[in-house]
């Protein structure tokens, strides 16, 4: 029996560039949130952390409706940028960005709220610059929490289901993803090509899990300061 591959190369797809996405945005997110002290930070905290407890549904429906061409966000994206969010691959992108965006933010923010304060002062008083302290002495020690973010995020973008069912539907090559496609050939009986699937994502993330904690398990030492 043959199985159609494209849901799983899409789905992986997705989780790469939400991820790549999240680690360029949520890094410098987190690290504003731990370390400012704007009367907005518990906003933004809360904003952030909105998709944890918000049902996926919700999320999917608001971006589903805002990014409809029928709606002024919509209209205003398609007719100016000839960018259509709704139903395609760049939505499931943005939804997915946006769902796990907590999952990168908050185990760096808890990473660099725990470094000692004494680490960058060190930097600065050794003459290095803030662009130096944050790229060679904050970030290389808090690499597992980078790692941690970083899986997490990944393998919450590939188990997502009712985000990606809700703003990009069941299109296939364009937004039909593996956790969709497992319920599509449940509804259908199909249930050989729905283990094929939910199989190959359990194993990758089996192996991906293992990888990470095997690298974590590793002594840490204070990097950077040389």
């Amino acid at each position: 029996m043959s199985y159609d591959w494209q849901p799983l190369l899409l789905t992986f797809e997705l989780a790469l560039v939400t991820t790549i996405i999240l680690l360029v945005i949520g890094v410098p997110l987190a690290g504003w949130i731990a370390f400012t002290r704007s009367r907005a930070k518990p906003l933004v905290e809360t904003l952030v952390s909105m998709p944890l407890v918000l049902p996926p549904s919700v999320l999917g429906f608001y971006l589903l409706f805002a990014f409809s061409p029928n709606h002024v966000v919509g209209a205003f994206l398609r007719t100016h940028f000839d960018i259509r969010l709704a139903f395609s691959f760049p939505g499931l992108v943005l939804g997915s960005v946006l769902f796990s965006l907590p999952f990168m933010v908050q185990p760096v923010q808890a990473a660099f709220q725990g470094l000692s304060p004494s680490l960058a002062e060190a930097s600065y008083t050794l003459g290095k610059s803030r662009l130096h302290t944050a790229f060679r002495v904050l970030l290389p020690n808090i690499r597992p929490a980078l790692l941690g973010g970083i899986v997490l995020s990944f393998a919450h973008t590939v188990g997502e289901f009712g985000v990606v069912l809700m703003i990009g539907g069941n299109i296939p090559g364009v937004t039909r993803v593996a956790s969709i496609a497992i319920f599509d050939e449940v509804e259908r009986l199909n249930y050989g090509a729905a283990n094929f699937y939910a199989a190959v994502l359990f194993a990758i993330s089996f192996a991906i899990l293992l990888t990470v904690y095997g690298i974590n398990k590793r002594p840490r030492t204070i990097r950077g300061l040389a």
